[in-house]
């Protein structure tokens, strides 16, 4: 018997439909994809999701429920409730369940948390820092800023024992200031666990006005469809040395004193590719292992991909591990080291990239070769900055030792 193909899915129950008009969130366009659609997950749709992730996954050593949005708590509680009682109905006996969920965190409450911590949920909730950084783009429907609802949030997930990891999206209004957005989480929230998202919104000549308007705005009474097109980017978007800079500086203030209490995902991946096991799909030699459950069980190819031509098929049609490890869906993994340019194969920070995400590669390289990343110049600059301590804390892992053992070395030793 085969011994199953680890994936990742990321449910959205909601679809795109969301409580917040975050400027920069891409997904808000991908409402246009269902027009006539309620979008809420149907108990079958639940059902049938749950059912064949456990199937899929059975044999390995731990399972991970994800949901996103849009905004997964727009669904209530009571689906919730259900949703783990279906995990417990279908999982294999000692099959292990993380349940996740990204979340603004504007509708939770005591009760919410309360839920949260029985059943173990890890949450990401979306901070971008101090307040005027966030209130920047992370706006409500009116346009008021979110910073007070999720600052409640993020207390009563504390107050509950939430185990919960920041997701912090780096963008123009706070892409210059790494350290106040890192000493805030860290100092005024008591943050370990935190992720950092460059916001690359990707347009072409002809939705570039559209999409500067935000994804959620309408000019003419049209929503601007997010797709994988165009060589722009719009103002929102963190640059490429500015986003170098912003890992770069937070990166020299936490391997002072900081390793092995902060979790920072960009460090420990990167501290991953560095004794040889990659464990982002974006810094990952291929990808296709991490995909999108729509609402009404459309599963796409990826998160970043949810358009039509990356429609795998639904889950009420064909089950989703045979999609997972179709031609079509391993093709879509392959391209991802198929298509780097020579300048990436060449690059003496490949083993530390691969090249990011083929979602930014837009740009042409200095011999006129399409697919280089947008972000190139700046993850380029982070990893050969980080390069000597990344080398020594390997090197201690490599002996069995502790990472954080290189906070009390000598200057000469490190």
């Amino acid at each position: 018997m085969n011994s199953p193909l680890p994936f990742h899915l990321l449910a959205k129950p909601t679809g795109a439909v969301c409580n917040l008009d975050c400027k920069y969130c891409f997904y808000l366009s991908k409402e246009t994809l269902y027009p006539e659609s309620p979008s809420r997950m149907s108990d079958d749709v639940l059902e049938t999701y749950v059912r064949q992730l456990l199937a899929a996954q059975r044999g390995l050593p731990e399972v991970s429920v994800s949901w996103q949005g849009g905004e997964p708590t727009l669904m209530g509680l009571d689906f919730f409730r259900r949703a783990v009682a279906v995990v417990e109905r279908y999982k294999a006996p000692g099959q292990r369940v993380q349940h996740t969920m990204q979340t603004n965190g504007v509708l939770l409450n005591d009760e919410w948390a309360a839920f949260l911590k029985e059943h173990d949920f890890l949450v990401g909730l979306s901070i971008d820092g101090p307040k005027a950084m966030h209130d920047a783009y992370r706006v409500a429907k009116g346009g008021q800023g979110t910073y007070e609802q999720v600052m409640r949030a993020w207390k009563g997930l504390s107050r509950h024992g939430v185990e919960t990891n920041i997701l912090c999206t780096v963008h123009a209004a706070n892409g210059d200031h790494g350290l106040d957005v890192y000493r805030f989480f860290r100092d005024e929230l008591g943050a370990k666990f935190i992720q950092f998202i460059p916001i690359v919104e990707r347009a072409d000549e002809n939705t570039i006005e559209k999409a500067s308007d935000g994804w959620g705005a309408r000019r003419d009474g049209e929503r601007p469809f997010y797709s994988q097109h165009g060589d722009l980017v719009t103002e929102r978007s963190v640059r490429p040395d500015q986003y170098g800079r912003f890992l770069s500086d937070i990166f020299d203030e936490w391997i002072k004193a900081d390793v092995g209490t902060i979790f920072v995902q960009s460090f420990d991946a990167a501290l991953a590719n560095w004794i040889g096991q990659p464990s982002m799909c974006i810094f990952s030699p291929t990808c296709g292992n991490a995909l999108a459950l729509e609402h009404n069980g459309d599963l796409y190819a990826c998160d970043h991909y949810v358009e039509p031509d990356y429609l795998l098929g639904n889950i009420a049609d064909t089950d989703m591990a045979e999609m997972v490890i179709s031609p079509r869906q391993r093709q879509f993994g392959r391209d991802k080291l198929d298509t780097l340019p020579r300048q990436c194969r060449e690059c003496e920070v490949l083993f530390a990239c691969y090249g990011e995400c083929p979602r930014n590669r837009f740009l042409k390289t200095e011999d006129g070769e399409p697919g280089l990343n947008y972000l190139c110049a700046g993850y380029r600059q982070f990893f050969n900055h980080v390069d000597r301590p990344m080398q020594i804390m390997a090197g201690l892992l490599s002996e069995g030792r502790f990472a954080d053992e290189i906070m009390g070395m000598q200057p000469d030793q490190a």
